[in-house]
């Protein structure tokens, strides 16, 4: 690589800790991927003093995060759910910056509606007098239990998301010092356990052990630890970014291009570049691309799947810890199937966000989870932003995406053959169920598979989330955000520590902070932030 070529705006190239006209060149960061968590990285990294490129397979920045345009609507292709703003707050703030001023997030209520196969529906929101009310409409005999597993969700997002969130697991002694966390909370106890163990209610059980399948847990196998969901989304609400949630990602591209970084499409990374080293772990380099370019770094952050990282990107020799059968045995998350469609009408009656649920519960997660089996009955997530936001279609027309989790590509689905008859099978549900005749005023239509998870964005197994984030597979068990194979290879996203979910994935990047030093050459005389760089 020729020098002066790396980076816009006239940053040379990197010297490997040399120095260039007798100044010492600042250290550079390769990060790979641009979904939430890859750009926070670069943000973050940025901010520390690194020159940052980040690089992306797709035509636009995003990840699962993708924006789908087509014909006058718009398609958050993932995401759509924002429930801890101060944490992309402070992603601004680190560039001098409001959020406010840039982008228009607003709180939903409620959160959502659960509807039950038998027509009932549970609005679940952030008041509390008006969960009350909810809770004794389907069993007044549990509102006390209703009040102490709220005591418990308390008390495990003070202690597994404030504390435990962003301490990245590097070591043994992270892990020790977290036990009598994990025992205060009960980890090894599941949620749903946690649930029904102050529940007595069927449906109500549900209602509180749903939020885990949202970051590709199973209820019933996870750890009560997940219940953290219920009282974050209390504490700071649910939120919509007018415009979708790819404003946000604009927003933080604009972040990072404007702290001098750049962004690269169509990038793709076909390996990581590894060196043998004296102490006997090897170090990363830097990355070659699929075009057959190689790009030095001192250091190189991952944010695509990483059990796609291990066994793609690092050749076999570099991976004591992460062999390929240590990967195939994984537990991993399901996957899922998504329907993106607009109607050339409004359906008012359907609120922003809607659980369908099919007439089994536990039995079909075992289809999907344990069995992987594409069973012929399934649950919904019916996302209808024009609620709340018409620019996200025409005018007078509304734009949905429903979701349904499904078996990861073990099951064996031929998605080309059975995708159709899938999407067909859901929109007759949601005819009979949500929107009567609907189907008549479909006017833009498209569709994503496990198969697309595998093929587009690089998932191992299609699985959208990574390893299922069961106890023996979360907090230090989990992927660590440093390397535990390689010097230099850090790892972000929803696939590595804490997890999956807009909280999870900026978490991750925040405790890279911990585990990557601080660029020591600009500690006394840092690059400027929030503006381009001359």
């Amino acid at each position: 690589m020729k020098p002066g070529t790396f980076f816009e705006h006239g940053f040379p190239s990197p010297t490997g800790g040399q120095s260039v006209d007798g100044v010492a060149a600042a250290p550079t960061a390769l990060v790979i991927g641009s979904g939430f968590g890859g750009l926070a990285a670069a943000i973050r990294l940025r901010a520390r003093g690194y020159q940052v490129t980040v690089l992306e397979k797709l035509d636009a920045p995003g990840g699962r995060a993708y924006v789908h345009r087509q014909d006058g609507y718009t398609f958050d292709a993932g995401p759509t759910i924002i429930t801890v703003p101060f944490m992309l707050e402070e992603l601004w703030a680190l560039c001098g910056k409001k959020m406010s001023d840039h982008v228009d997030l607003r709180p939903l209520d409620p959160f959502y509606r659960i509807q039950f196969d038998d027509g009932t529906y549970f609005d679940y929101s952030g008041d509390l007098a008006a969960m009350r009310a909810e809770v004794a409409r389907f069993s007044p005999a549990d509102l006390a239990g209703y009040e102490s597993f709220i005591a418990e969700s308390d008390r495990c997002y003070q202690l597994g998301f404030e504390e435990l969130a962003t301490v990245a697991f590097d070591t043994v002694g992270d892990l020790l010092a977290a036990v009598p966390a994990m025992m205060k909370m009960r980890a090894w106890q599941t949620l749903y356990a946690l649930t029904a163990r102050h529940l007595r209610d069927p449906k109500l059980r549900i209602v509180f052990s749903f939020h885990p399948l949202l970051i590709g847990g199973n209820p019933f196998a996870c750890t009560c630890v997940y219940s953290l969901i219920t009282a974050l989304e209390r504490k700071f609400g649910v939120h919509w970014a007018m415009g979708g949630t790819g404003t946000l990602i604009s927003g933080l591209v604009s972040l990072l291009e404007g702290s001098g970084a750049r962004l690269r499409l169509n990038a793709e990374v076909r390996e990581i570049t590894c060196v043998p080293t004296a102490s006997g772990k090897p170090r990363a380099t830097g990355v070659t691309l699929a075009s057959g370019e190689q790009l030095d770094a001192d250091i190189v952050v991952s944010n695509a799947d990483t059990a796609w990282t291990y066994k793609h990107l690092v050749r076999p020799e570099f991976r004591r810890h992460w062999s390929d059968r240590k990967i195939d045995k994984g537990r991993y998350s399901m996957s899922l199937f998504v329907w993106y469609f607009g109607t050339d009408c409004q359906f008012p009656e359907v609120p922003h966000h809607m659980m369908v649920l099919g007439p089994r519960y536990r039995e079909l997660l075992n289809d999907i989870f344990k069995a992987h089996v594409l069973a012929e009955d399934f649950s919904l997530y019916l996302h209808r932003p024009t609620a709340s936001d018409p620019s996200m279609a025409p005018p007078g027309c509304d734009t949905f995406y429903v979701l349904a989790p499904v078996p990861h590509l073990d099951s064996g689905t031929d998605w080309q053959a059975q995708a159709e008859p899938y999407r067909q099978a859901i929109a007759d549900a949601l005819d009979r169920k949500v929107m009567p005749g609907f189907q008549k005023h479909i006017s833009t239509s498209r569709i994503t598979t496990p198969q697309d998870f595998h093929d587009r964005l690089l998932s191992f197994k299609g699985a959208a989330f990574g390893l299922e984030p069961v106890l023996l597979q979360s907090a230090w068990f989990r992927p660590h955000n440093r390397s535990e194979d390689i010097d230099g290879l850090f790892l972000v996203g929803a696939s590595t520590h804490p997890g999956a979910g807009v909280p999870g994935v900026l978490a991750s990047a925040k405790a890279l902070e911990s585990v990557v030093p601080v660029a020591s050459s600009f500690r006394a005389n840092p690059l400027p932030v929030g503006r381009h760089l001359a």
